[in-house]
């Protein structure tokens, strides 16, 4: 049987949680705390140590997933939850004031882990703020010498977070099968 890991990260209400236990074949475990500081105002609550499911694949393999907490004052559990991944799904909220600068913040934070493996960025709310589109997020992805597929997601759509999850497993190996 072979496992592996994929780590989902991103600022507080990007939809970590919601991917995670849209794929997963199993209910997932979250670390859910009601939120006491500025976090408030975006959402009731919100994850302070994981959230954790299973995706089975054919055969025997299984992807664990794992999301951080969005909150930089958890940081401390993002090298515990990065050591033996595959790469990373980054979540960004489209509606939050600057997702550029999130985007920016996350990548220096994850920079060491995604130069040894993969990234794929996800970019939700879109519904609700079209504004940045993509390709302001490309252009970023190249002035920081990132290379990425972006993708607009609804967290809540199986689907749409495969579909990262698919894009992060190709740039590992373009000759899977998936």
């Amino acid at each position: 049987m072979s496992n592996f890991k994929i780590v989902f990260s991103g600022p507080v209400g990007a939809g970590k949680t919601t991917a995670i236990a849209s794929i997963s074949d199993f209910a997932p475990v979250s670390t859910n705390e009601n939120a006491s500081d500025m976090t408030r105002e975006r959402k009731p609550q919100t994850t302070v140590a994981l959230d954790y499911g299973v995706m089975k694949l054919d055969g025997r393999e299984k992807i664990h997933l794992y999301g951080t907490p969005g909150q930089e004052r958890f940081n401390f559990m993002w090298d515990i939850l990065t050591s033996g991944g595959l790469g990373l799904v980054l979540l960004l909220d489209n509606t939050r004031k600057d997702p550029l600068k999130d985007m920016t913040f996350f990548i220096d934070s994850f920079r060491d882990y995604i130069s040894q493996t993969a990234l794929a960025v996800g970019i939700t709310q879109t519904d609700i703020a079209s504004v940045p589109r993509l390709d302001i997020y490309n252009k970023k992805l190249r002035e920081m010498k990132i290379s990425a597929a972006v993708f607009e997601v609804d967290a809540r759509k199986q689907a749409d977070v495969s579909l990262l999850v698919q894009s992060l497993l190709f740039t590992i190996d373009p000759g899977l099968e998936y």
